[in-house]
């Protein structure tokens, strides 16, 4: 990914070791000697560049709900703070403890810092080569311990309810420290293939029999080093013969004396060379090594109300009204308005005959449509603007060309208020990322 103008031109001819996004157009570079935070343009600040020196005597970490600040302490020269998102801090410190181990020479050319941990006060630091140590408030400072590979013997883990101890074997003598459950898998598998990657081995039991076998060597070779007396003389000597004639060697004018018997005069030097000629063929030698609810509506709606008495029944009364209404002609009409008064549930499912035709013998529903012709009076019907005609009342009706223009008026009103309500809300988001992003 390319780097913007900006910081391309502060980074120079230095390589970009690591890079981490801090969202939006801001990032975070560093290089073997600082780190260079990237501010693009937003709200609150133009584009900028910060930088920050990897000479460091502390590193210290603050996290909020929000927002982490890192502290990094120059000594004399006072302290400097780097704010980024919280949910980024680990993933920014990581570098930036690389970078101050670089530059501190805890780590040598060619080391890569594997992964950091950090839990609570213990800070722990896997390089390809070493495991650094930190304990305290600080994520680091002077007061670190370290651990190398080449002189590890052992590596083991003993889980807990709660923690899991890491225990190593190291110059003869065992360090313990422990890390939580919830982490404890991470750094057994990152240890582990840190030291076996080191080793040339596949596992961590291969580790410890290679371990072993390279203990028992070295002691083995502690053995024979105490036995061995080296170059010099030899304590003991194996070859009188040898002794005698150096010892004549060093008189040469002694001569052999006579035989006692007077049998000749052969000196006894002669026998005597020949004798060491032998015992010196003899030395020599070498040493050892993964219910449906169509039945309750068909019930309710088979049921009926229940009516009153039919008068029909009754035979005496039903012959009384038909005679009433032969001898009054007007006695039909009075019975329909005594009718009409009772109450419903004495009505008569059907009217009596004489009930059913008007005065002039016409039907009486013909008669109720004039009559509501003439008086002009319909439920649900609208009148046509001709009756207003001569009269002081006028229309209450609203022209359909305004209802129209007004509505439109109003939508228009309606998706500007959008549009704007649109605008406000992505600069309120993008002020919350900004201010998120430690601005």
């Amino acid at each position: 990914m390319s780097l913007p103008d900006l910081l391309a031109g502060t980074v120079g001819d230095e390589d970009v070791v690591a890079e981490v996004p801090l969202g939006g157009d801001d990032r975070l570079a560093v290089t073997p000697t600082r780190t260079l935070v990237y501010r693009g343009d937003g709200l609150l600040s133009d584009e900028s560049v910060d930088e920050y020196g990897h000479d460091v005597e502390r590193i210290e970490v603050s996290t909020g709900r929000r927002k982490a600040k890192i502290t990094l302490g120059y000594g004399l020269d006072g302290d400097e703070t780097l704010s980024v998102p919280t949910k980024r801090v680990d993933d920014v410190l990581h570098p930036i403890l690389a970078g101050v181990l670089s530059a501190s020479g805890v780590t040598g050319p060619g080391e890569t810092v594997v992964r950091t941990f950090r839990f609570s006060e213990l800070t722990l630091i896997v390089t390809s080569e070493r495991l650094v140590k930190h304990v305290g408030s600080a994520v680091w400072d002077p007061e670190f311990e370290e651990f190398g590979y080449d002189d590890l013997t052992g590596l083991d883990f003993e889980e807990g309810t709660v923690a899991t101890a890491v225990v190593l074997v190291h110059d003869g003598r065992s360090e313990r420290f422990k890390a939580p459950n919830e982490s404890a898998r991470a750094v057994r598998e990152t240890l582990a293939d840190a030291v076996c990657s080191f080793h040339g081995v596949d596992s961590l039991e291969e580790f410890r029999v290679a371990a072993a076998e390279a203990e028992e060597a070295a002691s083995d070779a502690e053995q024979t080093g105490t036995t061995d007396f080296g170059e010099g003389p030899d304590p003991l000597s194996a070859s009188p013969a040898a002794d005698a004639e150096a010892d004549a060697d060093a008189a040469p004018g002694a001569e052999a004396e006579p035989d006692s018997g007077g049998l000749g005069t052969e000196p006894k030097g002669a026998g005597g060379r020949d004798s060491a000629g032998g015992s010196e063929s003899l030395a020599g030698g070498d040493g050892p090594g993964a219910t449906t609810e169509s039945a309750e509506s068909a019930s309710v709606g088979s049921s009926e109300p229940s009516g009153g008495s039919d008068p029909l029944d009754d035979p005496l009364a039903a012959d009384a009204a038909v005679d009433d209404a032969a001898g009054d002609p007007l006695a039909g009409d009075e019975a329909g308005a005594e009718s009409t008064d009772s109450p419903a549930g004495d009505a008569p499912e059907a009217p009596a005959e004489g009930a059913e035709r008007g005065a002039g013998g016409e039907p009486a529903a013909a008669v109720g449509e004039e009559a509501v012709a003439a008086d002009g009076e319909t439920d649900g019907v609208v009148p046509d603007d001709d009756a207003f005609d001569g009269s002081p009342f006028e229309s209450a009706g609203v022209e359909d060309a305004d209802l129209a223009s007004e509505v439109a008026a109003l939508r228009r009103t309606v998706e500007a208020q959008s549009e704007r309500l649109d605008r406000q809300s992505t600069l309120i988001e993008q002020l919350i990322e900004e201010l998120r992003r430690g601005r």
